[in-house]
């Protein structure tokens, strides 16, 4: 079940207070921190130890804080988290308007999603968590809406187009990184085991198409490549969608 926060927002999240926040004059001495800083702090140390470490008391230590006074800037850690998300969303490396051909922008947004989600492993974990949308991920939306309009498709299609490839996009990290740790954990030999088991009889026998299509020749093509590949599948069926 979602909770709500007193003032409406999913798990405690604020979407007005947090995106909208009003200027106000302070008194007295000026703040020791920013809410910039307790964003930044908590994103490296995801990067480095993973999601589970980010804590309120993890993050304080790391800038120098109590814990309570991170608080008075950050309310809780869902908040923290809608940040973080936003922060690393600001990633991306986008032309100032779509080319016309929406399939080479989304292409082109897809690789800036994966090239975010390879810099911090983190997001695609994440990313299910999130309750509102930043600027920054307002930004790349505004971007995709505008890319996909000579597709033809109106603005909730869109919105589920968006929300479809970036989808995919966090799966695919997600295996990718996981086979990486993986082969580096195992090694050639596992690999080579791997084969031989796929080619004996007791896999060959009784599934003889997943076999072959396991064991079929041909150099294993790059990572960059095999994203490619399935991207562009992705993108040949929104056409074929209705």
């Amino acid at each position: 079940m979602t909770r709500t926060g007193t003032s409406g927002g999913a798990a405690g999240v604020d979407p007005e207070a947090l995106w909208t926040p009003a200027e106000r004059p302070r008194r007295g001495r000026p703040p020791a921190h920013s809410r910039a800083e307790i964003t930044t702090a908590a994103v490296a140390l995801a990067d480095a130890e993973g999601l589970g470490a980010v804590t309120m008391r993890a993050v304080a230590s790391r800038i120098g804080a109590g814990t309570m006074s991170l608080y008075s800037y950050v309310p809780n850690k869902e908040t923290l988290l809608e940040l973080m998300i936003d922060e690393v969303g600001g990633g991306h490396t986008l032309p100032s308007g779509p080319s016309g051909d929406w399939r080479a922008d989304l292409r082109h947004l897809c690789h800036e999603q994966r090239a975010i989600m390879r810099r911090h492993p983190w997001l695609p974990e994440a990313l299910p968590a999130r309750r509102t949308f930043g600027p920054n991920t307002l930004a790349a939306l505004e971007y995709a809406l505008a890319a996909l309009a000579p597709a033809g498709l109106d603005g909730p299609a869109g919105l589920e187009v968006f929300s479809l490839l970036s989808g995919f996009v966090a799966s695919h990290v997600t295996h990718e990184l996981a086979q990486e740790e993986a082969a580096g954990s195992t090694g050639r030999a596992f690999h080579d085991a791997q084969a031989r088991y796929l080619r004996s009889p007791a896999v060959t026998d009784t599934c003889p198409r997943v076999a072959a299509a396991l064991t079929a020749p041909g150099g294993a093509a790059s990572p960059d490549a095999t994203f490619d590949r399935l991207l562009n599948r992705m993108l040949d069926g929104l056409t074929a969608a209705g």
